[in-house]
């Protein structure tokens, strides 16, 4: 059936989507990223654009099983966009100005934006060393990389700690 290929392949772009957009879930901005018609959340969260991603494709799912074909062709048509669009601005989030608002809120919020993106490299960096920690074979090799593996582990808790603060002092401004 070619709905099954579809809800296939509309799975794996989901779950492809969510590993790519893991470091930045969390991440929000001053205000929306995406068109109202595209995404209903009024969170700026990108967990939330992805969460309404993966309700849509719940949505579409249900659709298929009950055999809506108007239903299917706009769930899956709106379901593309969103997940292209999502695409879009996991590629270019570390490229994106935070929107304007006071000047103390905005260079905080520069700030913010910096630490995500030091915390993004830095998972990526860890995650890059464990993998290639399962493929050394000599003893030192593995040595080297576990201290770089804990050494990227205190740095990323430090940065997060930072973000934390951050984080705080931009709810006592924004209150």
């Amino acid at each position: 059936m070619k709905s099954d290929a579809l809800l296939q392949t509309l799975e794996r772009q989901l779950t492809v989507l969510r590993q790519q957009a893991a470091p930045l879930a969390q991440h929000t901005t001053v205000s929306p990223r995406f068109d109202r018609h595209l995404f209903q959340t009024r969170n700026t969260l990108m967990q939330s654009y992805l969460d309404e991603t993966a309700a849509n494709l719940a949505a579409l799912r249900h659709a298929v099983n009950g055999n809506h074909l108007p239903q299917v062709t706009w769930l899956a048509e709106h379901l593309t966009a969103q997940i292209a669009a999502l695409t879009r601005e996991s590629a270019v989030w570390s490229l994106r100005a935070w929107d304007n608002s006071s000047p103390g809120i905005t260079r905080w919020q520069r700030r913010r934006l910096q630490h995500q993106e030091y915390e993004r490299r830095l998972l990526a960096m860890k995650r890059e060393r464990e993998q290639r920690l399962t493929t050394v074979t000599t003893l030192i090799e593995q040595q080297q990389l576990h201290k770089e593996v804990e050494a990227l582990s205190a740095r990323l808790a430090r940065c997060r700690n930072a973000l934390d603060n951050i984080e705080s002092v931009l709810a006592r401004l924004t209150r």
